[in-house]
């Protein structure tokens, strides 16, 4: 892909009055434009104080010019920068008479999108600059700055190099078959293989926990009725958001509430109690809470011991990630003490969420699943697009291993580890489509 030509122009601040507006500028003409609005042509990467003028010589603003000349500029190219009152009357004129001397309005991310294509970010790097402005807590501007930054794309980029190695390898041993040492069946083949699919599974994991920083967790409260679905996200949410009476069947729809816990973001989906119906009206909210179900990140099955067993069974048919947990609620009426226990690969909260014993002991889980620690520990924003490439990146991983271990078939290891390679690259954009491009860039704000 080549990089895009002309210049373009939007303004790249929010919607609305402020104390301050800026129009943003790219291109060829970056120079010329910024010549002719100001009088003269401010000096490259300094402030210049200047009055903006229309074609008739008539202020509409005054303000400061910035130019940055290329390569030196966040898209490569040379950059003008209007920094005028922020009155969108002002600013709209600033955007015309910058149209009037031959730019064009910018699409939603062009900017990045030039960024991009003329190597100043990678893919991953662009995407984390929409997340960090979509960012909706602390947790998540800081993992978008990380990825901004680079941590992501040089995790992947590491990756794709051990890879490399591992394919280089095959296809030499593949290339050279007349030596007498079959290289193909050394055992350190097999160790680097394993040692290449365990770092793909830590990234996999990171990345995981980058798209729940990014987007929050989202948590869905499933049981059968009057299990005390509704008073634990009433508990969870701090606010009587939901209706909780003694009647089974209250909740008859979705209800949605998004909390904050310590900078993480979760939507908590409280849903219809599943059982089997007669009423119309309550079935339909039992296929609204399935689909819920099957969209989750988290499960939290509420129950209490007397049923905890039988309830497990609710837990069929949810998506492989999910994770679930199961509430055993109203300990206040059975005695029992809050506490955690694993099984099976299950959690397992003892709560009373009516008198908020034991809540703590669950937040503190729901913190950990929507990455609380790794907000501290290095942890990056992602996206789902990200995590289907590496997914798709591991499948292949996979069939590589077991055509070079179980058949000694190098060339289609070779060729297992030539497509993982490419779909990384997608993540990063040194293997991508120009559809795909257009989608990721679609999503950006105009000015970004």
């Amino acid at each position: 892909m080549s990089a895009a030509t002309g210049t373009i122009a939007a303004i790249a601040t929010a919607a609305g009055a402020g104390g301050v507006g800026i129009v943003r500028v790219s291109g060829p003409l970056a120079g010329p434009i910024a010549e002719a609005l100001c009088g003269r042509l401010p000096a490259s990467r300094v402030a210049t104080m200047a009055v903006f003028r229309d074609a008739d010589g008539e202020a509409i603003d005054h303000g400061l010019a910035l130019l940055f000349r290329a390569p030196r500029s966040f898209t490569g190219e040379d950059v003008l920068e209007l920094h005028a009152h922020g009155s969108p009357v002002v600013l709209r004129r600033l955007l015309a008479r910058t149209v009037a001397l031959g730019a064009r309005h910018a699409r939603a991310g062009e900017f990045s999108e030039r960024a991009f294509l003329n190597g100043k970010l990678d893919l991953a790097q662009a995407e984390a600059i929409a997340d960090l402005i979509a960012s909706g807590s602390e947790a998540a501007a800081r993992a978008a700055v990380r990825s901004l930054d680079g941590a992501f794309s040089q995790r992947v980029h590491a990756l794709v190099d051990a890879v490399v190695r591992v394919r280089v390898w095959i296809e030499a041993a593949i290339d050279f078959p007349e030596e007498e040492i079959d290289f193909l069946a050394t055992p350190q083949l097999a160790i680097d293989l394993d040692a290449l699919r365990a770092r793909h599974s830590d990234l996999l994991a990171a990345a995981r926990r980058g798209v729940r920083l990014a987007d929050g967790l989202h948590v869905v409260i499933a049981g059968r009725p009057n299990a005390g679905k509704s008073s634990l996200l009433n508990a969870l949410a701090a606010s009587d958001r939901a209706i909780v009476t003694d009647v089974a069947g209250t909740t008859r729809d979705v209800l949605r509430e998004t909390v904050d816990l310590d900078g993480i973001t979760l939507t908590l989906v409280d849903t219809a109690g599943l059982r089997d119906s007669g009423d119309a009206i309550e079935r339909e909210g039992m296929r609204r809470a399935r689909d819920e179900l099957a969209r989750a990140d988290l499960v939290l099955l509420v129950s209490d011991d007397a049923h905890a067993a039988t309830d497990l069974a609710l837990l069929e048919g949810l998506p492989a990630s999910a994770t679930r947990v199961v509430v055993h609620n109203k300990i206040d009426l059975d005695g029992q003490t809050p506490h955690v226990e694993h099984a099976a690969g299950i959690e397992h909260v003892w709560l009373s969420a009516r008198t908020g014993t034991g809540l703590d002991l669950l937040v503190d889980r729901l913190k950990q699943h929507a990455g609380h620690d790794a907000v501290h520990d290095g942890a990056f924003s992602a996206r789902a697009r990200h995590v289907a490439a590496l997914e798709r990146a591991g499948e292949h991983l996979a069939l590589a291993r077991d055509h070079l271990l179980g058949a000694s078939a190098g060339e289609l290891a070779a060729e297992e580890l030539r497509v993982v390679q490419q779909h990384l690259g997608e993540i990063t954009g040194e293997f991508t489509s120009d559809d795909l491009l257009g989608r990721i860039f679609a999503d950006f704000c105009i000015g970004k």
